[in-house]
């Protein structure tokens, strides 16, 4: 057994999704477990570079987890020819120019998106990595969770027969941070900043609708900004300029078609904090982030509409649940594992820079449908 050591550089740990998804649950999760074994019986070892602006913040969590190495010279990391691969998950936008630094100083890029502020500098990453010869990944993590991959299981052994639609709910009430702290920062609801729930949710729709469904083809969309003030982590009020809920209905290649509510501005009433209801001519399942239930075509009651006597069936009691079959790992792990594979061992990967564009690109088509009141065509674009 070979140990290879593979410098990460990683910028944006001091934030949410960095720190508890990337760095806790997937990198160190990863050194916990002795390396990532590949089938020539290397391990590889990940060793991560924490970078951002805030140093007392970096060493902080350096000091936490036992780890050594912290810089906020992300200029000097990238020069440094032992590192092997640059990672991202800053703020949006500032992710575009740092990437496209990582791609001139030859690292492989992973990155969480949206990758870029519009899809001009989406594809224009895709490119630049491309003729770089850079191995790229966007991470796609809802495609690994437990409930859509169970989902996925369904599709691949045709239990739906023709799919027909898929609805989405997506979303809770995010404080506003006057009487309770609010959950998510205060740039999400800055456009200025670089916020709003279509950039940041439609990246993961096109993904997931994609990726189980079809290519979407065409978008018709309303967003809105439903709270309009919100207070800031220093308790100051400000302006939310940007959407915090959105009204999509997705056509899809093949003829179904696709509705995803996605807002920050709702109470849940349901049992995930993201579902999705697939029907098709042979049965329907409804998938969370863990679980998924389904109704076989056999199964189906047959309701009767009658809205002067109380309802006698309980609807949800006529689902069965998908067993595990199997153990689930963390699906943000799950993918860091796939594309070291791939940086070290040329394993197949698609989830890349020009995947990742495809989001950038229906938010920002989402966007334009919502403010010109019209059905938008998803063209497809390559390199």
């Amino acid at each position: 057994m070979t140990r290879k050591t593979v410098r990460i550089a990683m910028n944006g740990v001091t934030g949410r999704m960095g720190y508890r998804q990337h760095l806790v649950r997937s990198i160190l999760a990863l050194r916990d477990q002795g390396g990532l074994g590949l089938d020539d019986g290397t391990v590889l070892w990940p060793e991560p570079i924490l970078l951002g602006r805030r140093e007392h913040a970096l060493r902080e969590i350096a000091d936490r987890h036992g780890l050594e190495h912290v810089s906020t010279d992300v200029e000097a990391v990238l020069a440094d020819d032992s590192v092997a691969i640059y990672f991202d998950s800053q703020v949006t936008s500032a992710r575009e120019e740092a990437v496209r630094k990582a791609i001139a100083a030859g690292k492989h890029i992973y990155t969480e998106k949206p990758t870029a502020t519009g899809l001009d500098g989406a594809l224009a990453l895709a490119r630049l990595a491309h003729a770089k010869g850079v191995k790229h990944g966007v991470v796609q993590d809802k495609i690994f969770l437990p409930g859509l991959l169970k989902l996925k299981r369904l599709i691949d052994g045709g239990f739906f027969g023709r799919i027909l639609s898929v609805r989405g709910e997506f979303g809770y009430w995010v404080f506003e941070g006057d009487w309770q702290p609010a959950q998510r920062p205060s740039w999400n609801y800055r456009a200025e900043d670089g916020g709003g729930i279509v950039v940041d949710m439609f990246p993961h729709w096109e993904y997931v609708l994609h990726e189980l469904f079809g290519r979407v083809k065409s978008v018709q969309a309303l967003a809105t900004t439903h709270i309009p003030q919100r207070w800031d982590e220093q308790g100051k009020p400000y302006d939310a300029t940007a959407d915090d809920a959105a009204y999509g209905i997705f056509e899809l290649e093949g003829g179904a078609i696709a509705q995803i509510n996605s807002s920050w501005a709702v109470r849940v009433n349901r049992d995930e904090l993201v579902e999705f209801q697939v029907d098709g001519t042979e049965g329907s399942a409804v998938a969370g982030l863990r679980n998924c239930r389904v109704q076989h075509r056999s199964a189906t009651p047959k309701p009767v509409w009658n809205p002067d006597v109380p309802a006698t069936e309980v609807f949800r009691e006529q689902w069965q649940e998908v067993p595990d079959n199997g153990d689930f790992d963390n699906g943000f792990k799950a993918q860091w594992e796939l594309f070291l594979r791939h940086v070290h061992a040329d394993t197949p990967y698609h989830w890349d820079l020009l995947a990742g564009a495809r989001g950038v690109q229906l938010a920002e088509l989402g966007l334009k449908s919502s403010a010109e009141g019209r059905r938008i065509d998803v063209p497809e674009i390559a390199l």
